[in-house]
């Protein structure tokens, strides 16, 4: 769509004059307030019950009145701020049927409004100068009610797509990479030390891991970092209760323990925090130790981050999570002192109750006063805020030769919405305060909570969280199970070699796009029978409809029969090259339609972080493959020419949904 925006601007650019639209929407403002006082005034003429309407007029005019010199000091204002037109004012849009066409172009009514002209006239003179600029691509325009112009791709345009995709099947689908690269750090996962990763970081890891694939696919340079919780009062505690109670714990030269273990003591360590003084002074003392650098703290701690990280790992593994760098709260302690200190010279931080606080304009306490954010507690010590906005400075300010910094285009922070208050006051003041180049964006991708199927807390019978490895396992070990009773004949040694494996695949994939397939923003209830069904945008009908056009395919080529043990290779088919696309039914017509929106959907998704938006765009393509199959058989086509060209679509078909269910991090399988 991008394209087709960029040739409308041209137009919009060639033959209006954006000086004289900006004047026109200015005296239509004018317009419609002094319509909207006449309204006002009117109303208050007939609840005034009085004699002096004379007076009443006079003050009321003398409001709304603006004068001669006055409108063209105003008109120029607007005359000499006015930019060229952009792809925001071409108003393209997807159309709304597809009756309509495909694309719809409603920039005219808005236009002629300001220019006093007739709607359909100027979608007429938009058309003319478009037709040229499109016509290798598009059908004649058509002009539809007050001035729509409703665009149709051209059978031949889609047919050479299609084809395009279909040769590039196994790879990119022939979608070229971002024209302009950009350095973006995604921030995601970020579970604590010392604690076990729980179905609250489910939606972060995949959500993060999702927009890193789409990002890196469209061209541009990520960094994953895992900002995880491993410095603070906790380690102090802990440290102290493992010398106390499991001193061999803290030996590097040991087995490490257990993260279930560590977990139990962590526990054990917090209730005596709270309960014994003596035991709370020397868990802060500790503290204080490892923030020094002592040899005997910093060998412990890192024995326990270890201990944590073999976990992480397990979990990380199973989700094919890669490539996420770790760099925790400890890396920015180093960078505290300073960033409280810049805060301090520029006027920002203040001294409260003996805290030093950032008061920023917009934010209130319910009672009204200023809402502080907190940059360094009374007892000296750090907290989020602080070291997010040490962070900021790392990855957008500083360069790689200036202490490892990225010098980021576009930093994405996926965390719950619950954070989006501390992330906005942050932003703030971080560009407050000089933390951010004026051309890096920071960005919050908020995400709902997880609920059980009642709508509430997701939880275990006893209350507990759930363990995000007990999530993970169940939904493997139900999908193995119920794909063993659907195979339960089969006598295909190979395949019932790599069924677990499937079983893997299957369950992880169905956890992860019941997730995506969700409006990030909305909380979703989580059931292992909805996400594991082979009916609706799940993905296990993914998979399937994946699979099913592999085995279409693979018949359609003569690459095997189903009865071969060599056949259940996961991984074994290849792709036929594309032939001539000969349309002999509307469904072809339609299937090509929807496979051509794929960089539309990409581009949509690298702007906006919705991964839905593929899971939408998934289920669609094989909604329009389903009908297209129903009614144009492919092995068994009237001819061999219209054989080969159904085949191309499958192609096509299969490396549209073989490419975005990877980019959600799914894995897929050539049978199933």
């Amino acid at each position: 769509m991008e394209w087709l925006q960029d040739a409308v601007v041209e137009v919009l650019n060639e033959l209006y004059d954006p000086k004289e639209v900006a004047k026109g929407n200015l005296l239509l403002q004018w317009q419609k307030n002094q319509k909207k006082n006449k309204k006002n005034k009117n109303k208050n003429k007939k609840k005034d019950t009085s004699d002096d309407d004379d007076d009443d007029d006079s003050g009321s005019s003398s409001s709304t009145i603006v004068s001669d010199a006055k409108q063209t000091q105003l008109l120029e204002q607007a005359a000499a701020q006015a930019q060229p037109f952009s792809r925001h004012q071409a108003m393209v849009t997807p159309a709304t049927r597809s009756e309509f066409g495909d694309f719809q172009v409603n920039a005219a009514m808005g236009l002629a409004q300001a220019l006093q002209l007739n709607p359909r006239e100027c979608a007429q003179q938009m058309v003319e100068q478009l037709r040229p600029k499109i016509a290798q691509i598009m059908e004649e325009p058509e002009i539809a009610g007050p001035g729509f112009v409703n665009l149709r791709f051209k059978p031949s345009y889609l047919t050479n797509a299609v084809a395009a995709m279909a040769n590039d099947a196994s790879g990119r689908l022939a979608l070229p990479a971002v024209a302009q690269k950009q350095k973006i750090v995604v921030d995601y996962s970020s579970p604590n030390i010392a604690k076990e990763m729980h179905v609250g970081h489910l939606r972060s890891t995949i959500i993060g891991d999702t927009l890193c694939r789409v990002l890196e696919f469209v061209g541009h340079d990520v960094v994953r970092l895992n900002h995880v919780g491993d410095w603070g009062t906790q380690f102090g505690m802990l440290v102290e209760h493992l010398r106390d109670e499991f001193p061999e714990a803290l030996q590097p030269s040991q087995k490490p323990v257990d993260l279930g273990d560590l977990v139990v003591l962590y526990k054990a360590a917090k209730k005596r925090f709270d309960e014994d003084d003596d035991f709370k002074i020397r868990a802060r003392e500790g503290v204080v130790k490892l923030q020094a650098g002592q040899p005997e703290e910093l060998a412990a701690w890192e024995t326990l981050c270890a201990a944590s990280r073999v976990e992480f790992e397990k979990i990380y593994r199973m989700l094919n999570i890669q490539g996420l760098q770790e760099r925790g709260e400890s890396f920015y302690n180093p960078y505290l002192k300073d960033v409280v200190d810049e805060l301090k010279a520029k006027g920002m931080a203040v001294e409260s109750d003996g805290a030093t606080v950032v008061y920023m304009e917009g934010y209130t306490n319910r009672d009204g006063s200023p809402l502080p954010m907190i940059v360094q507690k009374s007892d000296g010590g750090f907290n989020y805020a602080t070291t997010d906005l040490a962070a900021i400075r790392q990855r957008t300010l500083l360069s790689a030769s200036e202490e490892g910094g990225e010098q980021a285009d576009r930093v994405l922070y996926v965390t719950d919405a619950g954070q989006s208050q501390h992330f906005q006051m942050v932003f703030q003041a971080a560009k407050q305060a000089g933390f951010v180049p004026t051309n890096a964006r920071l960005e919050h991708v908020p995400f709902g909570l997880v609920q059980g199927e009642d709508g509430k807390k997701f939880a275990t019978r006893s209350g507990e969280t759930v363990k995000l490895k007990d999530l993970l396992n169940e939904a493997v070990k139900i999908a193995g199970h119920d794909l063993r009773s659907r195979n339960a004949a089969t006598t295909n040694a190979s395949y019932l070699e790599q069924i677990d494996r499937i079983a893997q695949i299957v369950g992880i994939g169905a956890v992860k796009y019941a997730d995506l397939s969700m409006n990030r923003e909305s909380n979703y209830r989580f059931s292992y029978d909805r996400m594991l069904s082979l009916n609706g945008n799940t993905a296990p009908y993914m998979l399937y409809s994946y699979a099913r056009i592999c085995g279409i395919v693979r018949k359609g080529s003569g690459q095997t029969d189903d009865d071969d043990d060599d056949a259940a290779a996961l991984s074994s088919l290849e792709w036929p090259a594309a032939a001539n696309i000969v349309v002999s039914h509307e469904t072809e017509l339609e299937l090509m339609r929807n496979l051509v929106k794929l960089p539309d959907v990409v581009a949509e998704v690298e702007r906006d972080l919705y991964p839905h938006k593929i899971c939408d765009y998934l289920f669609e393509t094989s909604q329009k493959f389903n009908q297209f199959y129903e009614h144009c058989s492919v092995n068994q086509a009237e001819t061999l020419e219209l054989k080969a060209s159904r085949l191309t679509l499958c192609v096509a078909t299969a490396g549209t949904l073989r490419l975005l269910l990877n980019l959600l991090g799914i894995e897929v399988v050539e049978r199933l």
